[in-house]
Parts: structure tokens; C-alpha cells; sequence
């Protein structure tokens, strides 16, 4: 399967679990609300919301070997097998750790406090807590732990896109099988109870198919290792931490607002935050394929491939994500007003500000992966970490001087110096390792963001010149497109044209 096949698929694979994750919210919700009560529905969130927490030791150990293996290579067959066999048996012991954290909650009577529920938990719903939990852990165990390190260590080999629509397929049974268990009558306990039974069942098939495919690329069983692993996993703490602070920069943000804008700011800051996140998700949709590609370029030392990845991303900034900010800008307020039933004051500036911190980030992707894909720990725990203080001061200093658009202008601050930050750090390593920064390219495509924020000005201060001002920039963002494509590499053009091709008429207009 070729890059743009794998890029295809995988993408695909992503946009369907979006779909999915879109239907379970408003769809599901109103479900789960006919048939239980306000109550119990908020204890079933609040568990999965502890899972969350609970599980993430584990998966910033999944993720950092994820890239350990991308930075071995498939050409080291006995190097990956000694990081894998070695990663599970500590994850293993990780995921048994995580159970006996729950035990503790439960026998400590703490479980109420974790879940912030300390006032409406009797006796009854603590032990159904306590034993859907419990199931949670082991069906991580049994699920995630071992699976997840598989899935990543077949990355470098293409497995990408069919890993992807394994979990996709498990996303959709994880949302249908507790809302079947609801809609036929199951309380809590029972479908927490259903719903892990279901996920180890489902489990088996892809176990079979994980185990054929390594037996197929000669990835064998090696005695685990405790110095590797133990290595590994201290190592893997930076990562830990460095989604800890993430959270706390993408999530954290409603705990600050909270008590500086009110019940109602944070509503506004959340809905106008939506539009936002789906453009992230789409986003990440196009990278997370592209990773074991762009890692295996950059490993090879492949000026050229490795700019066909960075041009595959920052093509779709240029050419679609750019106009589609200033198009959705230009049309949202009264779908707005409408989706909230006019009860959310629309605020332009404050959706621009968010919309612009997409684009901010869409654009520092190639140099992000990098960074991670290299597992450069220390300048990602530090990029971080300024980026969450920066997030939490300026929230402090500029919502009582422009209330809830001080919350976007945090984050829109926090974007960019992310942006230089892994920019800088990757544009080092490059040089290092015998490899450039596309500069010129990299330029081109901070043209568009510069277009899509003048653009999105104009229009808030001058609204009766929209629609002209929405052209004129429509003109630029083509030019600009133009230009960012003859700067590209011709292998980079005909991979892009491979991506745009599956958009009907725009094949023509980019001819390599």
C-alpha cells in the first residue's frame, strides 16, 4: 500500500470514529436520559471520566515506545521484539497498579470524593461504582495493555490504517453496546458489567489477527527485559506529564474560567469552542496516519520524502483549512444563535480567536512530530509547561480586562509560543541529522494563516463589507496556494495530488 493509499485509509478510519464520537454525544445522550435518571447518568460519565485519569500513566507509556519503535525501524526486527515484549510485561504490571489503585479507593471509602459525588452516592451506587470500575481495570488490562503496544509496534511496517479501523470499530461497539444494555432496561451496574464482558469478547479476533500479522513480518517473542523496560518507562514519566499539562492547557481551561466568568461565560466559551475542536479532530485525522511515514523518511535521512509529508499537511492548511476558517467565519453566527436556541450571545471575536488557534497549531504538525516521533522528552516537557502557565496567567490577566475572549486570546498565545518552541527545537534536529527545515514552504503557509486572521478582522469591524472582503481574501488564498505549490518538490506534488485528486475539480487545477 502506497503513502497516499495509507494516508486515504487512515484518514477515513479517523473521520468514521469522529462520526461516531459526534452520534454518541448528541444522539446518545438524550437516550441514556429517557431511560435513567439525571443521577446515574452523571455517575456513568463520572466514571468514564475517572478511567480517563486513571489509565493516562499507562498510555504515555504506550505512546512513547509507540515512537521508540517508529525511531528503530522495521530493519531491526530483534531490537523492536526486545522493546515490545519488554514494554508489555511492564504495562502489565502498570494496568495492575491501576487496579489496586481502584481497591484502595473503595476499600479507603474514597471513591465518593474521587468522583466529586461525596453528597448523592448511598451504599447501592457505591457498589455498582466500585464493581464497574473494577471491570474497567481489567478490561483495560486485558484490552489496552497488550494491544496497544502491539498496535504500535506494527506502525512502521504500513499496519497503520488497518490498526485504525480495529479501533473504529471498537469505538463503535463501545458506544452501542451500553446504549443497548440501556434502551432494554440494564441499570448501572448491569451494563457497566455487559459493556466489559462485550470489549474482551470483541477482543479476541483482533488479538488473533495482531499475532498473524506479527508471525508474518518475523516479530518474535523475546524474554522481556527489566532493564529495558524499566528504562523505558522512566523515560516514558516525561510524556506522562507532558499529557497531563496538555489536558490541563485544552480541558483545564473551563476549571479557570469558572469562577471568572460565571455558569454562563463558560457556556458561551464552550459552544464557541466546538467548531474548534471538530477542526482539531479533523486535523489529526491527516497527521496520525502520516506519523510512521514521515518517522521512517526522517530515519533514512530523505530530503524529499520527508518534505512530501510536511507538504501532504501543510497542502491541506493552505488549500482548504485557511479558506474554510474565513468561509465559516463569514456564516456562523445565525447557525449559531439558532444551535443555541438564542440563549448564547455570539461572540466573533472570540470564535476568530479560537478558529485562528486551530490554524496555529495545524500549522506547527510536521515540526510537533518531530519532536515526538524522536522522543526529544525534555524540550516537549518544556514546551508544555510553558504553554499550560502561559494559558492559566493570561486567563488571569485578561478575563477581567475583555471577560471570556481573554480565555480564546490565552490560548491563541499559548498556540503560538508552542509553535516556535517545537519549530526551534525540530529545525535543530534536522540540521543534525543531515536534514533542512522547508523554510520557504514554511513561510507560504504562515502567509495564509497571517490572510485568514487579517481577513476575520476586517470582517468583525467593517460587517457590511463581508462578502467583498470574503472575496478579496478568497483571491489570496489562491494566490497563496500557487505559490506554496511550485515551491514544492516534485515528489511532493504528486503526492499531494494524489490527496487533492479525491476532491472532484481540484486535480485540475494543480497539474504536476
Amino acid at each position: 500500500m502506497s503513502t497516499a493509499s495509507r494516508l486515504i485509509s487512515g484518514s477515513a478510519a479517523s473521520w468514521v470514529r469522529i462520526g461516531v464520537n459526534i452520534v454518541s454525544q448528541v444522539v446518545l445522550v438524550p437516550l441514556y436520559l429517557t431511560h435513567w435518571s439525571i443521577e446515574t447518568y452523571g455517575l456513568w460519565i463520572a466514571i468514564q471520566a475517572l478511567v480517563g485519569v486513571l489509565f493516562t500513566l499507562d498510555t504515555g507509556h504506550q505512546e512513547f515506545l509507540g515512537y521508540e519503535f517508529m525511531r528503530i525501524g522495521k530493519d531491526n526486527r530483534p531490537k523492536l521484539s526486545k522493546y515490545l515484549w519488554s514494554g508489555v510485561s511492564i504495562g502489565i504490571g502498570i494496568s495492575l497498579i491501576q487496579i489496586s489503585l481502584i481497591i484502595v479507593f473503595i476499600v479507603t471509602n474514597a471513591l465518593p470524593f474521587v468522583l466529586g459525588k461525596t453528597d448523592s452516592l448511598d451504599s447501592n451506587s457505591i457498589n455498582a461504582v466500585s464493581i464497574v470500575l473494577l471491570l474497567q481495570g481489567v478490561a483495560w488490562l486485558i484490552c489496552t495493555s497488550v494491544s496497544g503496544l502491539l498496535f504500535r509496534v506494527l506502525a512502521p511496517f504500513g499496519y497503520f490504517p488497518r490498526m485504525a479501523w480495529w479501533n473504529c470499530g471498537y469505538a463503535v461497539a463501545n458506544a452501542l453496546v451500553p446504549a443497548v444494555a440501556v434502551v432494554c432496561g440494564a441499570d448501572l451496574l448491569t451494563t457497566g458489567v455487559i459493556s466489559s464482558v462485550v470489549a474482551i469478547i470483541l477482543y479476541i479476533p483482533l488479538y488473533i489477527d495482531l499475532f498473524r500479522i506479527l508471525r508474518r513480518e518475523d516479530i518474535a517473542f523475546s524474554a522481556p527485559s527489566w532493564e529495558v523496560g524499566s528504562k523505558n518507562f522512566i523515560h516514558s514519566l516525561a510524556v506522562f506529564g507532558k499529557i497531563i499539562l496538555e489536558n490541563l492547557r485544552q480541558q483545564g481551561v473551563r476549571l479557570v474560567l469558572a469562577p471568572l466568568t460565571g455558569a454562563a461565560g463558560l457556556v458561551a466559551f464552550a459552544t464557541m469552542r466546538t467548531g474548534a475542536n471538530v477542526a482539531l479532530q479533523g486535523l489529526n485525522t491527516v497527521t496520525n496516519p502520516l506519523i510512521p511515514d514521515l518517522m521512517r523518511f526522517l530515519h533514512e535521512r530523505d530530503q524529499d520524502r520527508s518534505e512530501l509529508a510536511f507538504g501532504t499537511v501543510w497542502i491541506i492548511i493552505v488549500a482548504i483549512l485557511a479558506p474554510a476558517v474565513v468561509i465559516l467565519q463569514a456564516f456562523v453566527e445565525p447557525f449559531y444563535i439558532a444551535w443555541t436556541r438564542g440563549k448564547v450571545p455570539f461572540d466573533p471575536w472570540l470564535f476568530a480567536t479560537l478558529s485562528l488557534s486551530v490554524l496555529v497549531f495545524a500549522v506547527v504538525q510536521p515540526a510537533t512530530t518531530v519532536v515526538i516521533g524522536n522522543n526529544l522528552l525534555k524540550p516537549q516537557l518544556f514546551i508544555s509547561l510553558t504553554a499550560a502557565i502561559t494559558v492559566v496567567v493570561f486567563i488571569y490577566i485578561l478575563v477581567p480586562l475583555v471577560g471570556i475572549l481573554g480565555g480564546g486570546i490565552a490560548l491563541l498565545i499559548a498556540e503560538i509560543l508552542t509553535t516556535v518552541g517545537y519549530a526551534t527545537v525540530a529545525r535543530r534536529w534536522l540540521q543534525q541529522n543531515g536534514l533542512s527545515w522547508p523554510m520557504r514552504s514554511f513561510l507560504i503557509v504562515l502567509t495564509s494563516v497571517v490572510i485568514s486572521a487579517v481577513t476575520m478582522a476586517v470582517m468583525i469591524l467593517f460587517p457590511h463589507l463581508r462578502w467583498i472582503v470574503l472575496g478579496v481574501s478568497m483571491i489570496l488564498f489562491l494566490g497563496n496556494t500557487w505559490r506554496y505549490w511550485h515551491v514544492l518538490p516534485s515528489l511532493a506534488t504528486q503526492q499531494a495530488r494524489k490527496i487533492l485528486s479525491h476532491v472532484p475539480g481540484v486535480d485540475k487545477l494543480f497539474p504536476v
